[in-house]
């Protein structure tokens, strides 16, 4: 850990919040004088204090002990490469254009992979009145169903949630050019349709 780094980073992220030293110090109940100790890089925060730290400049953990924020590049727009997110506690879905890093219910999740889906595992479409109809023989248990499906084009992305105990039957306006996904909760798995 580079305490100049360190300390840097936590002076330009408070001027970022508008505050002073003695603002900052006050809200953590610690001196203005240790506040400055950290931005001249003559140490570093407590463990103790970082939790607080972290709250009050906006900013995770990891990235104060780093002493640097990494700024993610910009993928074009493309929707198609859009990144997934599942939490496995409350099946909470998020969906970024990027990269990013997500927590929910206390956990860091990780982008889902998808894997082309075998037979078995392909989901039906047929065309009905100039929309595709997506329907599965799947088990849509509460432990085992599919929590949502996602059509992505170009430009943008449709997400369609699905509930266990429901049969799952959906439709979506029909598209030349697509990525059609899905998640099976009992396996964790991420399915894409090529």
């Amino acid at each position: 850990m580079d305490n100049r780094k360190v300390g840097e980073l936590i002076f330009n992220l408070r001027k970022e919040k508008g505050l002073t030293q003695k603002q900052l110090a006050d809200q953590m109940n610690i001196s203005d004088r240790t506040i400055s100790k950290w931005e001249r890089g003559y140490g570093c925060p407590d463990i103790t204090l970082l939790p607080s730290l972290s709250s009050l400049l906006g900013v995770n953990i990891e990235y104060i002990l780093d002493g640097e924020l990494s700024s993610n590049e910009f993928v074009g727009g493309n929707m198609k490469q859009s990144n997934y997110f599942v939490c496995p506690s409350c099946n909470n879905i998020v969906l970024a254009t990027g990269n990013m890093t997500i927590s929910c219910c206390g956990r860091k999740l990780e982008a889902l992979e998808a894997k082309k889906a075998s037979n078995d595992e392909k989901l039906s479409i047929s065309e009905i009145d100039n929309e595709w109809f997506i329907s599965s023989e799947h088990p849509m248990t509460k432990e085992n169903y599919i929590s949502f499906i996602a059509f992505a084009t170009g430009d943008q992305v449709q997400i369609i949630k699905q509930y266990p105990e429901w049969s799952l039957q959906t439709r979506i306006p029909k598209r030349k050019h697509g990525k059609l996904l899905w998640y099976d909760t009992q396996f964790g798995l991420f399915y894409q349709l090529v």
